[in-house]
């Protein structure tokens, strides 16, 4: 019962603790579940539908990754009770694994990345097993014997979480598309996350991201990639949270 209806999606109204537990039980499940993240960019990729649309309707989790869309959940008096960042949850998600056993695959960044960000996380948490990392040639999804040879890699490693760090809404169509090619029992498209702990990117500092200035550090990161998409196309967001409030 924690799903409920907000804006254009659904989002599962869950604490941080709650969403680790969740995961705990779609593992057991191994179903092929998968996780989505919402932020701003990814309500707006909403609204202009295709399908990214479908990939949503089919989450087995949805978790809200954005202060934004916090502070739009109270103004519509049904406030959701945590931000669960993907870079939030994904060291946790390490921790957990480490204690419980669960294998690992990391898919994605830049070549070097995906490896760098799990012998960092293995050193973190021990126990931790990664199995496999990998860091496809850009445009792969597009190539059906590149995907086939990815798939085969992640599928021969057995892991029992996949992350797949593309950028949206990339990830999120490969994992939905794939799943059951795939047989992992819980995919989750992180994006920056392996860039982060791999050292490769810096995070913003907690009291900014706790105060919903997240993207403005981000900005300061990699200007040329990020400046017009938060500064030109997140602005829709103001015209979008009018329109639903009104429904």
């Amino acid at each position: 019962m924690s799903r409920i209806k907000f804006m254009n999606t659904e989002i599962d109204n869950l604490t941080m603790s709650q969403a680790l537990d969740t995961i705990d039980k779609l593992i057991s499940e191994n179903k092929n579940s998968y996780v989505v993240t919402p932020n701003v960019d990814h309500i707006i990729q909403l609204e202009r539908g295709g399908e990214i649309v479908d990939v949503y309707k089919h989450a087995d989790l949805i978790l809200c990754d954005g202060k934004p869309l916090i502070w739009i959940s109270k103004w519509y008096g049904t406030p959701i009770k945590e931000k669960i960042s993907g870079s939030d949850l994904f060291p946790l998600l390490c921790q957990r694994a480490a204690k419980k056993g669960y294998k690992m695959f990391f898919l994605g960044a830049a070549k070097g990345v995906a490896a760098k960000a799990a012998k960092n996380l293995m050193a973190r948490y021990p126990g931790l097993d990664v199995v496999g990392t990998y860091s496809p040639s850009f445009g792969f999804e597009q190539d059906p014997e590149k995907t086939k040879r990815v798939i085969a890699m992640i599928r021969k490693a057995k892991p029992q979480i996949l992350i797949v760090g593309l950028g949206a809404p990339k990830q999120e169509k490969f994992i939905y598309e794939n799943r059951d090619k795939l047989s992992v029992p819980i995919s989750l498209g992180l994006g920056a996350s392996l860039d982060f702990e791999a050292g490769n990117v810096k995070r913003a500092p907690k009291w900014m991201a706790d105060h919903g200035l997240e993207w403005f550090y981000r900005i300061t990161q990699d200007p040329k990639r990020l400046a017009k998409r938060y500064l030109v196309d997140d602005r829709k967001i103001f015209k979008l949270a009018l329109k639903y409030k009104e429904k």
